[in-house]
């Protein structure tokens, strides 16, 4: 076989195994285990849709250089699932590892010339020191951490600090984890030559980084944002964002003293109901929110439209999934974009905020919501299933203390006081946002709320020339918010430039490490990253600035160059698509496969 490269602090290692059995504890050991020796880690769990019982894939990057992105290669496979052996075999890069229970001798059929297969027979092991059937199924799995910190150098030390921080008020439990993991570590050290090639060495701390996946920062950005009410319908893959929101809202927004909880969270009968709820509290003057995926935005459509045509501020968490339909629940796409910024039946857009990782989840949470206000019309944040409930390692999470939430053009008691008459729909500022107040607050405030047509006044009409002034005005609204949404980053290639890449959200690492890989080749690009709906005139220039630009997207259909040929003009000619729709992480390699293959054709030509 090859002779394995030395790997240090730069491998993928992947684990199989059998949902439900209690691996996610011990994969996440060894994700924070590698964090706190300093190294940049990320992780991508590959789950069932079912509770247990199907394949089950955690997948750990670390790499010193810090790109986050999901590669193609496997250093090292740990397969502790029967039914997904030669899957898992299949997977290994060639001079790389396969570690398997060998209590039943795989020999013949875990065999490949190319890579070094290791068995460490962990349910014997874990047969002849626990007693209890459950713990037998759990300890393999930290049995099997155990092996591999003797194999990839991985500290024992901080793994012990870990388990005991884990099990603090139950000191059983922490000896049954330890003892397992000295088991497996025992094992490998008496039985292999460690480490292997590929391992991990202390690079430092990771001071001022921590580990979050977007659904806990986005739901602690709503309370961070002023937000009290949460309605919403559980769904995969957003339901831990209200997880975490309640979890935060009973940390933070209930009274020590007294125990009153300032804040509601309503699980409606379905998305429909729980879109309706946040429209009447935001209403009201509460900020509220509700997270979802595609089919619940899909079932929230009309009350979208009607916020959009009544002018309602709400915020919706659009966690995107595999689609169309229930589609693949538990796998990652960019797959609604256009739902989004036309949600609804008729004439409408919509704001959309495309955070790239974790802490812009926290950060985009807070911006949505006083975009909301401001615009007074729904605002969309769009994360995904691998921003959401993946581990990513990012900068820790800032707050100004001195922030207030930005409500907008909204009326109180005195400034009523001295008009003669409120209009509810009169743009008398020229950027279509009109003035608005909160019930309750004076009679003179008062208006009908209304999804028919209306006029500036808020009152009924069927005129013609009416409902078009108020549908211009809301064109008007969209051109100011041009100017409030985040604006694109840009990023400079170091060699003047013809070429441009535009990506948005997850796609950010892939992009990142991409144009590295091309700049070695002698390929540079400018690269532009998408962090808002509608398009700023920074996104404009980039498009009229290239002659080619490529538009690296999570989705068949490529709808974030359609929505750029829709909103722009002129540039369909220049734009080429690089599509990843296949439910997995988008790799670096395949921005490298697509830009390398158009402009060898283009040369061609």
């Amino acid at each position: 076989m090859p002779a394995t490269p030395s790997r240090i602090n730069d491998f993928v290692l992947k684990i199989g195994t059998v949902n439900g059995t209690g691996s996610a504890s011990a994969n996440s050991l060894l994700m924070k285990a590698l964090f706190r020796m300093g190294i940049p880690v990320t992780g991508k769990n590959m789950f069932p849709s079912n509770i247990q019982g199907l394949p089950t894939w955690y997948e750990i990057r670390a790499n010193h250089q810090g790109y986050m992105s999901r590669v193609s290669r496997v250093d090292v496979m740990v397969a502790m699932n029967a039914q997904t052996y030669q899957k898992d075999l299949s997977e290994v890069s060639p001079g790389g590892f396969l570690i398997y229970d060998s209590t039943w001798p795989r020999e013949r059929t875990l065999h490949r010339n190319d890579i070094i297969v290791l068995g460490v027979p962990l349910s014997k092991l874990c047969n002849e020191n626990f007693s209890s059937s459950r713990l037998r199924i759990l300890m393999k799995n930290v049995a099997y951490v155990g092996a591999l910190a003797a194999l990839m150098d991985i500290d024992m030390e901080i793994i012990r600090t870990l388990l005991h921080e884990a099990f603090a008020s139950k000191p059983k439990v922490t000896d049954s984890n330890v003892k397992a993991l000295m088991l497996g570590f025992d094992y490998a050290k008496q039985n292999f030559n460690c480490p292997l090639p590929v391992r991990a060495e202390v690079m430092g701390d990771n001071s001022g980084h921590i580990l979050i996946d977007g659904n806990t920062a986005a739901g602690l950005g709503c309370v961070y944002a002023g937000a009290t009410v949460g309605a919403w319908y559980p769904i995969t893959p957003s339901t831990s964002v209200m997880d975490a929101f309640t979890a935060y809202c009973e940390m933070f927004r209930t009274d020590k003293k007294t125990g009153e909880k300032r804040f509601c969270i309503v699980q409606a009968e379905d998305e429909l109901a729980a879109a309706g709820m946040v429209l009447g509290a935001n209403w009201a003057g509460a900020r509220a929110f509700t997270p979802t995926s595609g089919p619940g935005i899909s079932l929230m459509s009309e009350f979208i439209g009607f916020a959009y045509y009544a002018e309602i501020p709400s915020v919706f968490i659009d966690v995107q999934r595999v689609g169309p339909s229930t589609g693949m629940p538990t796998r990652t796409q960019q797959c609604d974009i256009m739902l989004c910024a036309y949600a609804s039946h008729g004439d409408t857009r919509h704001p959309i905020l495309f955070p790239a990782n974790p802490g812009e989840c926290f950060d985009m949470a807070i911006t949505a919501f006083d975009l909301a206000d401001r615009l007074q019309t729904p605002v969309f944040m769009l994360s995904d299933l691998d921003i959401g409930m993946n581990d990513w390692m990012v900068p820790q999470l800032n707050w100004d203390d001195t922030y207030r939430p930005d409500r907008g053009k909204v009326l109180g008691v005195e400034e009523l006081e001295d008009m003669d008459r409120f209009v509810r729909y009169l743009d008398v500022d020229g950027d279509g946002i009109t003035y608005r107040t909160l019930p309750g607050e004076d009679p003179k405030g008062a208006y009908f709320v209304r999804g028919s047509g209306h006029n500036r006044y808020g009152a009924y009409t069927e005129d013609s020339s009416q409902y078009q002034d108020l549908v211009d005005r809301l064109l008007v609204k969209w051109d100011t918010a041009k100017g409030l949404v985040p604006k694109a980053v840009l990023n400079k290639a170091e060699w003047r430039t013809k070429v441009g890449i535009i990506a948005f959200g997850s796609s950010d690492g892939a992009v990142i490490e991409a144009r590295d890989r091309l700049a070695e080749r002698g390929i540079h690009a400018d690269y532009l990253r998408i962090r808002a709906f509608p398009f700023g005139q920074e996104v404009v220039d980039f498009l009229h600035g290239h002659e080619t630009v490529f538009v690296v997207e999570q989705n068949r259909d490529a709808q974030m160059k359609s929505l750029l040929m829709l909103e722009t003009n002129n540039i369909a000619d220049r734009l080429v698509s690089i599509l990843h729709y296949n439910g997995m992480p988008i790799p670096s390699e395949c921005v490298v496969r697509g830009v390398n293959k158009h402009l060898k054709s283009e040369a061609a030509a």
